[in-house]
């Protein structure tokens, strides 16, 4: 059962943790590249601050982004932005989240994100926490998958693999860490490829941030998996 105010207190905790951490840059590092392709480290913390707003909006009923083309130029705009300036939208902008989140309502209720994709609101706190972790990471500032909290990597590997369950492109798989196992892939009696890795070479796998070099794979080769 989904625990929002736990995943609320948790999308807090991740977000000092990369304020911090982002504070012991200088203006010079937040124009380098980060880890996502074409994107700096600025672009990452602008995406952060826009996507809180955009959880405001969709707990307050409005659309989540007026469009795709926006949403794009926003963190365009943002991303050039000194250090000081960056870290005060990614704190100000998460305010106003958990602002929007303390307003009394029905966390039961359905609600819609981008693309048409819905979910129970009580389910978008952690969906937040996603996105703080593993942009936490993908600045490349010295957080790794590896430090990520172990119910966080436990609960987006399970996220991750009933995500792409019963996609026609992958097969029948069963993934393990050597003591929790999950299914995904095709629907099948029984797996055609077991790939066993370490918790965070399995979502950084998963997530799209390794290859799944460092991952071992019975049954066939690594499967490819869709765009997240």
């Amino acid at each position: 059962m989904i625990d929002h105010a736990h995943d609320l207190a948790s999308v807090r905790d991740a977000t000092e943790r990369l304020l911090t951490a982002v504070g012991k840059l200088d203006n010079a590092s937040v124009t380098e590249s980060s880890r996502l392709p074409g994107w700096t480290r600025g672009h990452v913390l602008a995406h952060l601050a826009r996507n809180a707003d955009a959880l405001v909006n969709v707990f307050e009923g409005r659309p989540m982004y007026v469009s795709a083309e926006a949403r794009d130029a926003d963190i365009e705009r943002d991303a050039p932005r000194p250090l000081d300036v960056q870290l005060a939208d990614v704190r100000d902008s998460a305010a106003r989240l958990q602002a929007a989140w303390a307003a009394p309502g029905d966390w039961s209720r359905t609600v819609e994100l981008r693309n048409g994709i819905t979910d129970s609101a009580s389910r978008v706190p952690f969906r937040r926490w996603i996105e703080v972790e593993l942009h936490h990471v993908d600045l490349g500032i010295g957080y790794e998958l590896e430090d990520l909290p172990a119910e966080f990597t436990a609960r987006e590997t399970e996220f991750l693999a009933a995500r792409f369950a019963g996609h026609p492109d992958v097969p029948p798989t069963r993934l393990t860490d050597g003591t929790r196992a999950w299914r995904t892939g095709r629907e099948a009696d029984r797996p055609e490829v077991t790939v066993t890795g370490s918790p965070a070479d399995l979502l950084g796998w998963l997530a799209g941030r390794r290859p799944g070099s460092a991952l071992a794979v019975e049954g066939g080769p690594l499967p490819g998996l869709p765009p997240l």
